[in-house]
């Protein structure tokens, strides 16, 4: 795993190749494709390892494993006429294109595996799921943090559904934040507060009980959290987010 190629250069691009190079041990060499031609001078300009190559062929002939990051909604327009050969090694990190399409789109006998990289693997802290299980793609991303092999893409597609949850749980702090300036409390100070609150229930994450567990040990009966549990997390709510899940989980097959 020494030449790393990647196609579509945007922020999960950007972080493998923080990842790669900042981590510990040797950095392979990474060749990156025109796409996204800020982050490519950025991160070639930061690494001496790290190249933009001059086309997406050229990217796919440098490397041993190939990554292919691109938008969905651009996936035939960036990968129309690649040749690839079919000893390369394929990951596909686009969010709901399945094996079986990359593989007519490519034409090619090369190993495909799906995964789904986070921001965080920049800081080798993301666990990472992968379909099928491949040893060099479990060895990539246990670099970065931990690979984590589904058992089939109807697996994949279910823990692929639940990313699209991160963002509101930074609506949901941001939601608290204002709810307290808005009872007079000063907009730098409420966002301090919540920020530390939300540090240590993160920081809960690593014990090993259930996560119901968890919560029940962070309440008294009748007390402060489980009234906002059971007032405003309640089954009409529950039932919302699970619907909003099923209809994206719908989407990405």
């Amino acid at each position: 795993m020494k030449r790393i190629g990647i196609i579509g250069v945007g922020k999960i691009a950007r972080a493998l190749v923080v990842g790669l190079c900042d981590g510990p041990g040797e950095p392979p060499e990474v060749f990156l494709s025109p796409r996204g031609t800020r982050t490519a001078a950025e991160l070639s300009a930061r690494y001496d390892g790290v190249q933009v190559c001059a086309d997406n062929q050229q990217v796919v002939e440098r490397s041993e494993v190939l990554i292919i990051a691109v938008r969905r909604a651009d996936r035939h327009e960036a990968l129309a006429g690649l040749r690839v050969d079919g000893n390369k090694t394929v990951v596909n990190v686009m969010s709901g294109v399945g094996n079986d399409e990359l593989r007519r789109i490519l034409a090619t006998d090369a190993a495909l595996v799906r995964a789904i990289p986070l921001p965080s693997v920049s800081e080798r802290r993301s666990v990472t799921v992968t379909f099928p299980s491949h040893p060099v793609v479990d060895a990539l991303f246990e670099r970065l943090g931990g690979a984590q092999p589904v058992a089939d893409e109807a697996a994949f597609d279910v823990l692929s559904a639940l990313t699209g949850a991160q963002t509101t749980h930074y609506a949901y702090l941001a939601t608290l934040t204002s709810w307290a300036v808005g009872h007079g409390i000063p907009a730098d100070a409420a966002d301090r507060y919540v920020r530390s609150l939300f540090q240590g229930v993160g920081r809960s994450l690593n014990d090993e009980r259930s996560l119901d567990q968890l919560a029940a040990e962070h309440e008294t009966p009748k007390g402060n959290n489980e009234r906002i549990r059971t007032t405003w997390f309640a089954p009409a709510n529950s039932e919302a987010l699970t619907r909003a899940l099923d209809d994206l989980l719908a989407d990405l097959k």
